[in-house]
């Protein structure tokens, strides 16, 4: 049974101010769980509606039913359980390899999707703009299906980084040099920006490489592709090329 208390603290979790207040975050769904499990993140507490979980110490394990996971769920149609975890410290940045840079990525889904991008192309580091939504937001958690776990994530002032790396910035533009037709490096920044304006004025005076995914439609309307979508384009490119 959950407490009050508990329904309490866990529906405060959904607002950023309490996440961060608390240090707490939850993740719902057995996979991103489980996954989060596995890793450096330290579980506060599990609800679940089954009896499964069996490797997690009673203590922190709670047997809850489908009304009972309603109160607390962030989901229209809430799984089978719901854990909450504490926020890991950040980490120093790793300024080597690729980088991306987010630049006021506004998604939760298109943020939870680059982190699973990244994960996947194995981009060990992501540097957010402060502007950008927060990493703990419960549909970023969940769009990342536990790839949260695997990338490190710091957020800075975006410009001040960004001036003081020694590496090539790269920057999508719908001027740029074609991405197909350039040359790669294994190192650098590569800067994504926001759904609507793009890369920021104020960012782009310091990008070193402008880049562009040319369209090959007849009629050349489309004016512009998701951030996601172009995130994995170009992250395929980069290592192809590497």
């Amino acid at each position: 049974m959950v407490s009050k208390n508990q329904i309490k603290l866990i529906s405060g979790l959904h607002q950023k101010k309490q996440r961060f207040a608390n240090q707490l975050f939850f993740a719902e769904g057995v996979k991103v769980i489980q996954e989060l499990l596995q890793s450096n993140f330290e579980l506060e507490h599990l609800y679940t509606t089954l009896n499964d979980f069996e490797n997690v110490q009673s203590s922190k394990r709670t047997l809850i039913n489908e009304q009972e996971l309603k109160k607390i769920s962030a989901l229209t149609t809430p799984n089978t359980c719901l854990a909450v975890f504490k926020m890991p410290k950040e980490t120093e940045i790793i300024n080597s390899g690729l980088i991306v840079a987010l630049d006021d990525i506004r998604d939760p889904g298109n943020l939870g999707t680059i982190m699973r991008l990244c994960d996947w192309f194995g981009i060990k580091q992501l540097v957010c703009s402060k502007e950008s939504v927060d990493i703990y937001n419960p549909k970023v958690v969940q769009a990342t299906m536990g790839s949260i776990a695997r990338v490190n994530v710091n957020y800075v002032d975006l410009k001040t980084f960004i001036s003081q790396t020694k590496l090539p910035v790269f920057g999508t533009f719908m001027d740029g040099d074609n991405i197909y037709q350039t040359a790669l490096p294994k190192d650098g920044i590569i800067i994504m920006g926001n759904e609507a304006n793009g890369i920021s004025a104020e960012i782009e005076k310091i990008v070193t490489n402008r880049l562009t995914i040319p369209r090959f439609g007849e009629l050349q309307k489309t004016e512009s592709l998701n951030v996601a979508t172009a995130t994995a384009i170009i992250l395929s490119e980069f290592k192809r090329n590497s």
